[in-house]
């Protein structure tokens, strides 16, 4: 078992916070509202510190799970930033999805203090957290992952190295640009079939088992045909996802016409208060613009 920082107790980085512990390793959390590292200190077996540097002090792994790029700079690189603690031949495992950029600017900072460093964002949403049961890709040297991948099985279903450091946050960009993809098809049919009258549990349960089956249709297609959208991955956290996506592209110097229209079909739900709501109201919005 190993000594572990976890820095970000949000709806993601709580249960897998949680899931180290469980399965008996020695975590000191960090989190910048208190109160939640409190609660969780209630549920699971664990330390809190008052800083991501007094937690970083003398842990073999920081991990963090944050919300964007200037988050983890602040939580890595800040005053009381993780950096100030970590150790020589420590790793830092960042599960924050941000630019592929911010991952190879803290690689080379990990590097100088005779650490290493993984960036290894994940899929899955906060079922898959809780579950354990997370898509992790990872970038990184092969050591370093074969170092890391016992501490990130506590909470992965898969776990898999996809290249040098910002290789993972590359490989989930193409996860956002599929799932955007995906579920704009999946909301077109599905309000099409709700105008043309079909039995939606008939349509869902027969086409789900054919070409068309997807995680999303099995997970988000009733509660679109019923206009539930209370609840999974927030519009304004895939707006942030697909700005680095699009700011990538246009480094890469191609176009992903489809993923900007997407984006833009978001920022109008934005505009009509679903700034909470699942990725899935993609179909409210056609709906809004269709009914009469």
């Amino acid at each position: 078992m190993s000594k572990i920082a976890f820095i970000g107790l949000g709806v993601m980085g709580y249960p897998m916070a949680g899931h180290l512990s469980t399965a008996g390793h020695d975590v000191t959390v960090y989190n910048r509202t208190s109160t939640t590292a409190t609660r969780w200190l209630a549920e699971f077996q664990g330390r809190a510190a008052p800083s991501p540097a007094q937690a970083a002090d003398g842990a073999e792994f920081v991990l963090s799970c944050v919300g964007n790029d200037d988050d983890l700079r602040e939580v890595a690189l800040g005053e009381h930033g993780a950096l100030n603690g970590m150790q020589q031949g420590s790793i830092y495992i960042d599960h924050t999805t941000t630019s592929a950029t911010v991952a190879r600017e803290l690689s080379t900072l990990v590097s100088d203090l005779g650490a290493d460093y993984i960036d290894a964002p994940v899929s899955g949403g906060q079922a898959g957290a809780e579950n354990g049961l997370l898509s992790v890709m990872c970038g990184g040297s092969e050591s370093t992952f074969d170092r890391a991948r016992p501490v990130i099985d506590a909470y992965a279903r898969a776990c898999e190295l996809m290249g040098s450091v910002g290789s993972g946050q590359l490989t989930k960009m193409v996860n956002q640009i599929c799932i955007g993809g995906v579920l704009q098809g999946l909301a077109e049919g599905l309000y099409f079939g709700q105008r043309a009258g079909l039995d939606m549990d008939l349509v869902l349960n027969v086409i789900s088992q054919g070409a068309a089956q997807s995680w999303q249709m099995e997970n988000r297609g009733p509660t679109m045909c019923e206009g539930r959208f209370d609840f999974g991955f927030a519009v304004d956290w895939m707006r942030k996802d697909l700005a680095i996506v699009n700011d990538e592209a246009s480094q890469l110097g191609i176009d992903l016409p489809i993923t900007r229209q997407i984006d833009d079909a978001y920022s109008r739900i934005q505009e009509m208060g679903g700034n909470r709501w699942d990725t899935s109201s993609l179909i409210e919005l056609i709906r809004r613009q269709g009914d009469p």
